[in-house]
């Protein structure tokens, strides 16, 4: 992926009149400060992206509308410029602590600072748009390998075992820095994406249904910023998705979930996840096993039909949905309440329970 922020820190040489005391009291000739001119620039691909997933999935006259809602709503995720920037420089002995910690709002694809760091080996931590997340903060950065993005209380709805979604994309970055003596520098600094979008557009025409919801779920549930990875709880959270619409009574409807990644693929039969292109689901045949247990997520679309029944179909998605990315499936609602897959789909499978009974399982309230 080409999507990404570039930092890029000059030397410049030129001695800071503060002293580094306050930073590290026994680096020997501290008082050679160094005024650093910090320039942060965003260079991101994540609308070609989002432009093409969505030309390929909604490409009929009937689709423009939701697809433009759909674009309008996923432009203020996957956007060209920063809102805010919250930088972290951590000492690379001991703890880890950190040393200096410096936060702005820039609304901007480029926004350039003077810093006065002394000379020493540095581990650079930086995060771009999670002061204006509702859901998402991060927690613990004190010290460096304990700085995660987190999901907030706020991010947990009214019902406990689900969470809301994203409302920021997320951008990250980690690298080690040493500031040199009276030596010119420069530092280039990534900024990857650390979160993804996955959305369900369906159909409703002709079908005399009441109501839908879409839950998602297999995502991890927190981002450790320093060492890049993923944390995935035993039960992965249940995403309760955005409804758009196109802005009329029309017949297509959007569910869109933004998130971190979904769960690394499993390994099937011992072959690798990715080398599979189809889920059999064969309630019959006991030797088969559930298309839960091998799919890295999945989606949960309950429609309540017209004679009042629940109908719950499982999307269970035979593909990793990975940072940066956009995933888009399509849907026709028939009158039984089913969701059944447009385009003949071969990386999804379907499981439909008519006359739904939660049986223990979340039951989302029509």
């Amino acid at each position: 992926m080409k999507n990404k922020f570039y930092i890029f820190i000059a030397m410049m040489g030129a001695l800071a009149l503060a002293s580094c005391s306050t930073i590290d009291d026994d680096l020997s000739g501290c008082d050679n400060n160094y005024e650093l001119d910090y320039e942060l620039r965003l260079v991101t691909n994540l609308t070609t992206e989002l432009r093409t997933e969505l030309q390929t999935e909604l490409n009929t006259e009937a689709d423009l509308k939701i697809a433009a809602a759909l674009r309008s709503y996923l432009m203020n995720i996957f956007t060209d410029y920063a809102r805010d920037v919250n930088l972290s420089f951590y000492d690379t002995k001991g703890d880890s602590i950190r040393l200096e910690h410096f936060t702005d709002y820039i609304y901007d694809n480029r926004a350039t600072y003077t810093l006065n760091l002394p000379k020493r080996q540095y581990m650079h931590l930086a995060v771009a748009n999670v002061a204006d997340n509702q859901l998402v903060g991060i927690g613990t950065d004190d010290y460096c390998h304990t700085a995660q993005l987190i999901t907030t209380n706020s991010g947990y709805t009214t019902t406990p075992d689900t969470i809301g979604c994203h409302t920021t994309g997320l951008f990250t970055a980690r690298q080690p820095m040493e500031v040199l003596d009276s030596v010119n520098q420069t530092f280039n600094v990534h900024l990857y994406m650390a979160n993804c979008a996955a959305c369900l557009v369906v159909d409703t025409i002709d079908s005399g249904i009441e109501d839908i919801r879409v839950f998602t779920t297999g995502f991890a549930s927190a981002f450790n910023i320093c060492d890049s990875t993923f944390l995935f709880n035993a039960t992965p959270p249940v995403v309760r998705t955005t409804k758009i619409t196109d802005g009329e009574k029309g017949s297509h409807l959007a569910f869109c979930s933004v998130n971190f990644p979904s769960k690394p693929a499993a390994t099937a039969h011992g072959a690798s996840r990715d080398k599979q292109t189809r889920l059999v689901i064969d309630i019959n045949n006991p030797f088969v096993k559930t298309v839960n247990e091998d799919s890295p997520w999945k989606l949960d679309v309950y429609v309540k039909t017209a004679n009042g029944s629940i109908t719950r179909t499982e999307l269970f998605v035979n593909q990793e949905l990975h940072a940066g990315e956009v995933k888009v499936l399509k849907a026709k609602i028939t009158p039984n309440g089913a969701a059944t897959l447009n385009g003949g789909k071969n990386n999804v499978g379907v499981n439909i329970t008519l006359n739904w009974n939660s049986a223990g399982e979340y039951n989302p309230v029509l």
